[in-house]
C-alpha cells in the first residue's frame, strides 16, 4: 500500500479469511536461528496474562479510557525500557496463514500487520519481528523480559504517536496457539507484539511465540 493511499483506507475491514487464518496461527519467525546461550529472556510468571486461554482477554479496568486514533499505517516502534527504536514495514500472510516476520537481513526492522487493525485505532493491531537472525540478536531479543508497566510506542504516518502500556507478557506453544486470546477484539484499542520464544533446536527452531499484550494509554 502506498503512503498517500492511506487515509481511503480507514474504513476498511480485515477480510474474514485472514482473519480465521490468524486466529488459528501464530507468528512465522526464525526457525533457525544463530544458537545464543543462555538464549533470550524468557517471560516471568508474574507477567502473564490473566484469564482462560479460549476466550479473548479482558482489558484492565483502571484508568479512563483513552480516544483511539482514526486509521492510519505505523511506521516506527520504540520500547525505550529494552532499547528498541526500529522503522516498521508492511507485512501479511504467508501461504500457510502465518503472519510474515519482516526480512531477515536486517536485525533492526519490525513489521506491521497490514490487513489488520492499525495501532491506536480501536481494534487488535499486531507488530512483529525476529528475535535473532544468523549474526545474532534481533530487534526483539528482549521482549520476554518486559514486565506490566512498562511502555511500546508506535509511531503512525499520520504524524500522530500511540502509546500503549503492557499489562501481560506471556510465551504460547506454537502448536497450541491462542489465536482468540492473542488477536482477539476487546473493544478497545489494543497492540500484540510479538517474536519467537520458548524452546530452541537446531533442528526445528523456536518452539513458540511471545507475545506482549498491552492497551492504548496515550495518544500525541
Amino acid at each position: 500500500m502506498s503512503r498517500d493511499q492511506w487515509g481511503a483506507e480507514r474504513r476498511r475491514h480485515t477480510p474474514w479469511g485472514a482473519i480465521a487464518l490468524v486466529m488459528l496461527t501464530g507468528l512465522a519467525l526464525m526457525r533457525n536461528g544463530v544458537e545464543t546461550s543462555p538464549g533470550p529472556p524468557q517471560p516471568a510468571a508474574a507477567a502473564s496474562v490473566a484469564g482462560p486461554r479460549d476466550s479473548a482477554v479482558t482489558v484492565p479496568a483502571d484508568g479512563d479510557p483513552v480516544q483511539p486514533l482514526a486509521y492510519a499505517p505505523a511506521s516506527r516502534v520504540q520500547i525505550p525500557s529494552i532499547q528498541v527504536d526500529a522503522p516498521i514495514v508492511d507485512v501479511n500472510l504467508d501461504p500457510a496463514g502465518w503472519i510474515e516476520a519482516p526480512p531477515a537481513q536486517d536485525p533492526n526492522l519490525a513489521g506491521w500487520y497490514q490487513n489488520g487493525i492499525a495501532p491506536g485505532q480501536r481494534g487488535t493491531a499486531v507488530v512483529v519481528g525476529h528475535v535473532d537472525n544468523l549474526s545474532g540478536p534481533a530487534v526483539f531479543y528482549g521482549l520476554g523480559s518486559l514486565t506490566k508497566g512498562h511502555q511500546i510506542e508506535v509511531s503512525r504516518f499520520d504524524g500522530r504517536t500511540a502509546v500503549f502500556e503492557i499489562y501481560g507478557v506471556e510465551v504460547f506453544d506454537k502448536n497450541d496457539f491462542p489465536g482468540p486470546l492473542v488477536y482477539g477484539d476487546t473493544g478497545h484499542a489494543e497492540l500484540r507484539v510479538i517474536t519467537c520464544g520458548g524452546g530452541y533446536t537446531k533442528a526445528g527452531g523456536y518452539d513458540g511465540n511471545v507475545v506482549v499484550f498491552a492497551r492504548l494509554a496515550e495518544t500525541r
